[in-house]
């Protein structure tokens, strides 16, 4: 994996039922800070994928969540979410994942009060002391970290194919107050850890691809889209060629208003990087 991608993000505006045929790019204020993959580390996955020996395939499961609350002290500010937060939190999971056939099931909670990891930031020296020293379960069980990532993250998330080189940095760091029921409106819904699992399951933003091709994110039924969306554009096309920007997709960047959907084709390529990663300890 290399490089963590630039996102332009564009004002947090209410979610429209019509069309928006004018819409504007600006800095972001939040954004999602999963490093991508280089084009040919991408194919070097898929060629991996290809390698792998025929077998029933996964078509779902029930996936084990280790939760770690990593907080500055008490109290919501900083960051001491709540369990009915975690439960609710899952059940957005689960609704989000169950026609892919996906399940979560909270195995564990466990709370730190560490102020050094609270703002735990991708590729830290506190994030591999706090990973190290939490992280629970193997490839398969999801480790999810509740803190502030700093610099306007809403979190990030190693993908399968990392588990075998760094077992212990595997999972989803999310900023708590994205929650369901926390501060970070518009995101604050759940919608954003449903996105961050998108990527631990395998899945790439829908915008990966430029206008030429529908190979950035590997999913041949997510129309290419040149850039992220931000509010609820629907009805956008950047590309002018295959279809609406798939705007009301977990993995592209709207509010958690606008996501409610993955296609056909995220939820087999679920299956498929499940299988070849993360389907044995």
């Amino acid at each position: 994996m290399r490089g963590l991608a630039v996102l332009l993000i564009a004002p947090l505006v209410a979610c429209q039922a019509e069309a928006v045929e004018i819409y504007e790019e600006t800095s972001p204020s939040l954004y999602c800070g999963t490093v991508e993959p280089s084009e040919n580390a991408k194919l070097v996955v898929e060629a991996e994928v290809a390698r792998q020996p025929r077998r029933a395939a996964v078509k779902g499961g029930t996936i084990a969540v280790h939760v770690h609350v990593i907080r500055r002290g008490d109290g919501i500010a900083n960051g001491d979410v709540s369990e009915d937060a975690i439960r609710q939190q899952l059940r957005v999971l689960d609704a989000a994942y169950a026609d892919a056939g996906w399940s979560f099931e909270l195995a564990s909670i466990d709370r730190t009060t560490q102020p050094a990891w609270f703002p735990l930031r991708a590729g830290s020296a506190e994030e591999t002391a706090a990973k190290t020293a939490l992280h629970r379960g193997t490839a398969r069980d999801l480790n999810l970290y509740t803190a502030e990532p700093g610099n306007g993250m809403i979190g990030y998330a190693t993908f399968p194919t990392h588990y075998e080189s760094a077992p212990y940095h595997d999972g989803v760091v999310i900023l708590h107050s994205t929650l369901p029921g926390g501060s970070s409106e518009p995101y604050n819904l759940g919608d954003q850890t449903v996105h961050q699992v998108g990527h631990w399951l395998g899945l790439y933003h829908t915008y990966q691809a430029d206008c030429s091709t529908d190979r950035g994110d590997f999913v041949a039924d997510t129309a290419p889209s040149s850039m992220p969306a931000f509010g609820c554009p629907v009805g956008r096309d950047t590309c002018g060629a295959s279809g609406d920007d798939p705007v009301r997709n977990y993995m592209d960047s709207t509010d958690d208003g606008c996501m409610n959907t993955l296609s056909d084709g995220q939820r087999a390529r679920i299956h498929t990087q499940f299988d070849a990663f993360r389907r044995y300890p």
